[in-house]
């Protein structure tokens, strides 16, 4: 651990990742009777379809555009024929409906025209960033932000150090342990495409130190680059969080409502860089992931790689079923993850991983008052003060909450995982932030309503004084009436 700089906070949960990490990926799964693909997939807008019912499609092939601002596009997961554009139950503890394209596969797999291998090396970074964003590459690692708009911002800064982040620190999930075990190579020279597209100086993969062969098998990928440097950090959780793993790597720490960029450091996820290195080495858009299927309702938990769309159910179904009605179903992992309201919501560019929980592993116990012993405030690997945040959430005095630094949480869980009354502390945030965000947009919409009205004005304004300007000029214009003489009868 020589040279690595200690994180404030922090909580080692149990792993529960025996029954998968040792397991290889499983890449064969039969294709279901259709793919539900929503149309809000990552971090911003909803893709825009340009399919229609009853058209054919290939497999790789661009089903949707990105939106206004931060979007990404969409692609066919494999060949078949389009049923419609509809309303579908969305992977969301709300239930409620969001809109997705359905395909119903034909089963032969067939892809559309791609411009096939070629050395990406000898393309221009904004020839590859353009790539990227056509392939509809998001980050993998849980934040579903368009990967193109990563790198472009990054082109943007003086990038000195790019961090490949494979932490890992949620319970459960073992999918980029998996990837860096039997996707060492990929990973690498998709670290080595990113360093190429914004131009910087050296590259750190960092890893975990309870993943000894995933670091072993990167090692040995990484030897015959100089500028790629693997590092264990520590087994702890957020580790896996990206500022938590700057600090740790660097010891530089990310300022309260900064970013990464400010201090020349950018961070991808292994899978993310896996991702690209596929879309740029092969002209392949990303149209599945692996997903860890585990919890102790799982008969036989795997890492299975799913095409986006494929229903839960029908992954479940392959990896030996359900051995009761689970207690709890997650998408993600069990800190940071979202309660899934059925097993019939589609795998999507975000899903990390789905636990189907029983009884024993999910707390169950009831909230009890806030008895103030700031367990909370120590594990806060931000440094905050949770117990705060929340009373004043409680209260809707947002401001007062974004005070004790609400803007900076990272909602990982950890001072809701210690705190002994048991008080569902990241809802709360969560729901601070979004009325927070929802005052936000309520006051750019609002000052965009005045910009207009005050454009509107100016012009009514405008076209009033050119009417005058043109009355006064054409009365001007006219002959004036011949005047009678004087004593003329």
């Amino acid at each position: 651990m020589f040279g690595l700089s200690p994180i404030r906070g922090g909580v080692h949960p149990s792993g529960h990742k025996e029954a998968t990490c040792g397991r290889a990926i499983r890449t064969a799964l039969p294709l279901p009777e259709r793919l539900v693909l929503p149309l809000f997939q990552q971090a911003g807008a909803s893709a825009m379809p340009i399919v229609q019912a009853g058209e054919k499609v290939a497999k790789g092939q661009c089903i949707a555009l990105s939106g206004v601002g931060l979007s990404t596009h969409l692609h066919a997961p494999t060949s078949g024929t389009i049923a419609g554009v509809e309303d579908c139950l969305a992977p969301h503890p709300s239930g409620l409906a969001s809109r997705a394209i359905i395909l119903e596969p034909d089963g032969e797999e067939r892809w559309c025209e791609t411009r096939g291998e070629s050395d990406p090396f000898q393309r221009s970074p904004d020839e590859l960033s353009d790539e990227v964003e056509r392939a509809g590459i998001v980050g993998l690692g849980g934040a579903v932000f368009p990967s193109a708009i990563k790198l472009r911002q990054g082109r943007r800064y003086e990038i000195k150090t790019l961090i490949i982040n494979g932490g890992e620190c949620e319970p459960y999930l073992t999918t980029d342990d998996r990837l860096m075990r039997e996707r060492a190579a990929e990973i690498v020279e998709g670290a080595r495409l990113i360093q190429h597209i914004v131009e910087c100086y050296q590259v750190i993969i960092g890893i975990e130190d309870n993943k000894p062969e995933a670091i072993a098998a990167m090692r040995e990928a990484a030897a015959p680059f100089g500028k790629v440097e693997v590092r264990p950090v520590p087994a702890m959780y957020p580790m896996g969080s990206a500022k938590q793993l700057i600090q740790a790597l660097t010891g530089l720490e990310v300022p309260a409502g900064g970013r990464s960029n400010d201090l020349g450091i950018l961070v991808h996820n292994v899978a993310t860089a896996y991702a690209i290195q596929q879309a740029l080495r092969y002209g392949r858009p990303l149209i599945s992931r692996v997903v860890t299927i585990a919890g102790g309702c799982v008969a036989s938990p795997y890492n299975v790689e799913a095409l986006f769309g494929t229903p839960i159910q029908h992954v479940l179904d392959h990896c030996g079923g359900l051995t009761g009605k689970p207690a709890r179903l997650v998408m993600g992992g069990p800190m940071m993850g979202q309660e899934l309201p059925s097993t019939s919501v589609p795998i999507m560019k975000g899903t990390s991983g789905v636990l189907a929980l029983t009884s024993r592993e999910v707390n169950t116990r009831l909230p009890s008052p806030c008895i103030r012993c700031s367990r909370c405030v120590d594990a806060c690997p931000m440094g905050l003060v949770p117990l705060e945040m929340a009373k004043f959430s409680r209260q809707n005095n947002f401001d007062a909450a974004g005070e004790y630094g609400l803007r900076d949480c990272i909602l990982c869980g950890t001072c809701a995982y210690v705190c002994p009354s048991h008080i569902p502390l990241v809802n709360y945030f969560e729901y601070a932030k979004g009325e927070l965000r929802q005052r936000r947009q309520d006051a750019k919409k609002l000052a965009y309503t005045q910009e207009l009205t005050a454009a509107r004005n100016a012009r009514m304004e405008r076209e009033a004084e050119e009417k005058r300007a043109a009355k006064a000029a054409k009365k001007k214009r006219a002959p004036r009436p011949a005047s009678s003489e004087a004593g003329e009868p």
